[in-house]
């Protein structure tokens, strides 16, 4: 039910705005997703497994054209707007207070959503009925591999740049923000003198939102890529084939969106509405490609038109790509417990506890990682005696998990920056969509 919510809810974004010319894009998107099924449908029940093979290497080139566009005005993005967003908040007991109620956000709603999945799994027991002798063990052993250096030392590592230019050149996000904090601070504080240097990052950043506009029409390719290769690389029984376990996922996805939800109304009231038509697109973009990375730039704008001062939300937005991923943070306390029950094995409640504080201290800083959920979850597994080989049994659905898991992570965002937004007093009215 939660699934055809959230699918009626699009539909009616799409429907009701269909001859707006703002909302052409998201029309694209949503035919290309269309013709993108039926093209790879048509593939895979058609033609051999080497020309499926072939296609599906071949078409997905049109969505690494369109995601490496995006992550080329990541960096300069996230550096430009967090220092200027700083910059434009004054002094440094105003960038402690709006990071401090950020970080309240951030953590409880981490909580909220590693619960929820905990809860669930553990009432619903999905990993019950999965048969171990299915499941796609391609990508395993890469997926082992990231896992294997997975410890503290790296994490750290990961965490702090030694190089602010190194940092940039692999779109280390987390980093970047760590150096634009230091940088906007130290800005903030010279004051008067760095104003001329603060205004030219201004423009800078106003430029590269410019480029968004360019790079979003690329979006619709995109996503026809992304959904043809993985139709005719799996066809459409593998909706049926793990019908169950995908079920009780989105019934936690749809309680999680519920939760998200109810807490915005109590601080936007009516303004949620609105809200969700802002971000229609940037959530639709999310869907398809399973990418946080490719709907950032245009989340940015879509934050701004309704009603975010551009100081907040370039502050809070590239935080919360780090660590507020909500999505994500439900499907890791899921997916860890629905492998240890597939392969019998109890952990006792305070175990169970243990773990959810291992995910959500692990899970932070590790969104630039491809696959980050999988990598956190196979890290888990080993950490708790579980078989991490039992990722292979949910790495062929994984993609459709993670369209829902990513349009999570957008909607938890937006409303962590709103939220702020609210608590800040800087809401003003929304501006047409």
């Amino acid at each position: 039910m939660e699934a055809d919510f959230f699918t009626s809810y699009v539909v009616y974004c799409i429907t009701k705005q269909l001859m707006k010319k703002s909302n052409k894009l998201t029309v694209y998107i949503v035919i290309a997703m269309i013709a993108g099924a039926i093209l790879g449908y048509f593939i895979h029940e058609s033609k051999d497994q080497a020309t499926i093979d072939g296609f599906a290497k071949n078409v997905k080139l049109l969505t690494t054209i369109f995601l490496r566009l995006v992550q080329m005005i990541i960096a300069p993005l996230v550096f430009t707007t967090l220092v200027v967003g700083i910059a434009k908040l004054g002094d440094i007991k105003t960038v402690g207070r709006v990071g401090g109620k950020a970080l309240l956000w951030f953590l409880s709603a981490s909580l909220i959503s590693l619960l929820i999945g905990l809860v669930l799994v553990n009432l619903l027991k999905p990993g019950a009925g999965l048969d171990l002798t299915v499941g796609d063990s391609s990508g395993v052993k890469d997926l082992m591999g990231k896992t294997q250096s997975f410890s503290v030392i790296n994490f750290v590592e990961h965490v702090f740049p030694k190089s602010m230019f190194e940092a940039m050149a692999t779109n280390e996000i987390l980093q970047i923000v760590i150096f634009s904090i230091f940088f906007g601070v130290a800005a903030a504080a010279i004051g008067e003198p760095a104003k001329g240097f603060i205004k030219a990052l201004d423009t800078v950043a106003h430029i590269i939102l410019k480029m968004v506009g360019y790079v979003m029409n690329f979006a619709p390719l995109g996503v026809f890529g992304a959904i043809a290769a993985v139709i005719a690389s799996k066809g459409l029984t593998v909706f049926i084939f793990y019908g169950k376990y995908l079920l009780y996922f989105l019934i936690g996805i749809g309680t999680l969106w519920a939760v998200l939800l109810g807490v915005g109304y109590l601080i936007l009231r009516n303004r949620v509405p609105s809200l969700l038509k802002h971000i229609s697109t940037p959530l639709v973009i999310a869907f398809s490609t399973t990418s946080s990375e490719a709907v950032f730039p245009k989340l940015t704008e879509e934050l701004e038109r309704f009603g975010c001062k551009d100081k907040i939300v370039s502050f809070i937005l590239p935080l919360g790509y780090s660590f507020n991923l909500d999505g994500s943070m439900m499907y890791m306390t899921f997916a860890s417990m629905a492998i240890a029950q597939a392969y019998g094995i109890h952990l006792d409640i305070g175990t169970q506890l243990t773990m959810l504080v291992v995910l959500m201290l692990t899970s932070k800083g590790i969104a630039g990682v491809p696959r980050a959920s999988l990598v956190v979850v196979t890290a888990t597994c080993a950490m708790f005696n579980i078989p991490p080989e039992g990722i292979a049994l949910i790495l062929p659905i994984d993609h459709f998990c993670d369209m829902f898991r990513t349009a999570t992570n957008v909607l938890g965002n937006s409303l962590a920056t709103t939220a702020v937004s609210k608590w800040e007093g800087e809401l003003t009215e929304p501006q047409q969509v």
